[in-house]
């Protein structure tokens, strides 16, 4: 692995961590779903914290499996260069045998923005990058597709759709459903009720160099590298398909 320029960096380690979760779920198999899940999260955090030290050892880094006294470190806060990763988010789709939308997050932070990132999608073999971001579908007018979590999708989301006669799509991690967005199998994402910023860094950063909408869901933008990392709620979607989702979550926050 070179000293490659930080785009290419981003895909390529995101990547590598991706075909090294798929050797291991299929070498562990899924009898233990959660041992499978532990294994997953601390094999890619390590080989990705290792290779940052190696290939960037100057920059920071914030990991969703990094302690809480790292996650908040004051070095990182002061830092240029913060590197933000998600070794494997969506730990239970990965723990179960057949499914596809889990993902490697891999972000670069500089001076207050995302300057680079890669989400690997290795169920899926593919990774979107910044290096060649995904060029965006047209919306379909009267059609609106809302990604939401499998498990705890947002009732305000349900009320949106139902609003604006959307429909809403179960998927599993926050970066398989913005990968969704930005492919075409939806238009928008929409969540809110608690996220961090591994949880979205990559994939927002990709959505950026598209030409997607990201922001918070009263369209404030969204921030990195904060002291607390805790980011509650997001919006992305196709840029047309913005102002009307931030009309109708306005309208039923009123």
């Amino acid at each position: 692995m070179g000293k490659n320029d930080d785009h290419s960096l981003a895909a390529e380690l995101a990547s590598r961590a991706g075909e090294l979760l798929l050797k291991l779920r299929e070498r562990e198999g899924f009898a233990d779903p959660k041992a499978l899940r532990d294994a997953g999260d601390a094999a890619s955090h390590r080989f990705l914290a290792d290779s940052l030290a190696d290939l960037r050892p100057g920059d920071s880094v914030l990991s969703e499996e990094a302690t809480q006294a790292e996650k908040l470190a004051s070095r990182r806060l002061t830092a240029e260069r913060v590197w933000i990763i998600d070794p494997l988010d969506g730990t239970r789709e990965f723990a179960e045998e057949g499914r596809a939308d889990w993902a490697v997050h891999v972000a670069l932070w500089e001076r207050g923005e995302l300057t680079a990132g890669a989400v690997a999608l290795p169920a899926q073999g593919r990774t979107l990058s910044t290096i060649d971001p995904p060029k965006l579908p047209a919306a379909v007018p009267g059609r609106v597709r809302i990604a939401v979590s499998r498990t705890r999708p947002p009732e305000f989301v349900r009320e949106l759709a139902g609003r604006i006669g959307g429909e809403l799509v179960a998927i599993g991690s926050a970066g398989a459903k913005i990968s969704a967005v930005l492919t075409g199998e939806v238009d928008a994402y929409v969540h809110a009720g608690g996220q961090y910023e591994w949880d979205s860094a990559a994939p927002v950063a990709v959505a950026l160099a598209a030409g997607a909408h990201a922001s918070r869901i009263d369209g404030s933008p969204l921030t990195y590298n904060r002291e607390d990392p805790s980011l509650p709620d997001i919006l992305v979607s196709l840029p047309e398909l913005a102002p009307t989702l931030l009309a109708g979550i306005r309208d039923l926050h009123r």
